[in-house]
């Protein structure tokens, strides 16, 4: 069999370990996916074959090549300030809010792949900061997770290539928040953004430590490649994260109906977000 290819049975296999290994159901038709995304190992496992690499996927006893299929399927395309509205609503409604607390704020960016959603929440935060003068002067926290080691080593080196930096990113904030050599073909985030965010592994399938108590979590675009019983017990944890009448943030595709009765939905402008009920 070719490298490029995977019968119906092997395809079937391999999404059941996917979806057991870490919650993402590909559903039908996503061979595609698949080969795109896991091709690349065939060579740096020297395997003979796609088929022989998720066989030895699946039978668990590789933990280095099963990490790395992890890492390969849970990498998602990610923006600068996607879809704008979530950061309109954190600085134009939720910060002046927190900030009349005088209490020291966290933030939670879940499924933050290379970095840019949570460097964006540190960007407007550095804005609101810079437009108040004294605001959250008992410190403003972001913590970043994901499943993937390789996309969290990525994040904390900060460095994007201008590709990755024209897809969402005004020419403003890269002059602001960038420090970019003449004739790079790259720039780095400054201190000020990095020194806000810390990064951590975490599976949102598998338990994990509720002690943090955030005031506002981002979980975007990571819901939809769940299944429903995946989405309400990760729901479920993130409710349990939250402060009373924290805020939740999903994707403009992603709607928590039917799934979750922990939250209200609120209505700001163009967007929506949820607040845990009290």
């Amino acid at each position: 069999m070719s490298r490029q290819t995977l019968d119906e049975q092997e395809y079937r296999v391999f999404c059941r370990y996917l979806e057991n290994r870490c919650g993402i159901v590909l559903g039908d038709n996503k061979q595609y996916l698949v080969i795109s995304r896991l091709s690349p190992l065939v060579l740096k496992f020297n395997h003979p074959s796609l088929s022989e690499l998720i066989k030895r996927t699946t039978s668990g006893y590789d933990v280095t090549l099963m990490n790395a299929v992890v890492n390969a399927m849970t990498t998602n395309e990610t923006l600068w300030f996607r879809d704008g509205y979530p950061f309109e609503i954190l600085q134009n409604t939720l910060l002046p809010s927190l900030a009349k607390a005088k209490k020291p704020v966290k933030v939670w960016s879940a499924a933050c792949s290379s970095g840019q959603e949570p460097y964006s929440i540190a960007m407007a935060v550095l804005e609101y900061k810079a437009r108040n003068p004294g605001a959250f002067s008992a410190g403003i926290e972001i913590i970043a997770t994901d499943i993937s080691s390789d996309m969290l080593s990525l994040a904390k080196e900060a460095k994007y290539d201008n590709l990755s930096l024209s897809r969402g990113l005004s020419a403003e904030r890269l002059a602001r928040f960038f420090d970019t050599p003449p004739g790079a073909n790259s720039s780095i985030l400054k201190q000020s953004v990095r020194s806000l965010v810390t990064f951590r592994p975490i599976n949102l399938l598998t338990p994990f430590s509720t002690a943090v108590r955030y005031d506002v979590v981002f979980c975007r675009n990571v819901l939809i490649y769940f299944s429903a019983g995946a989405k309400a017990s990760i729901l479920q944890k993130v409710a349990a994260c939250l402060q009373p009448q924290g805020v939740l943030f999903v994707g403009a595709s992603e709607s928590l109906t039917g799934i979750s009765t922990d939250f209200d939905m609120n209505r700001s402008g163009s967007g929506l977000y949820y607040v845990k009920k009290t």
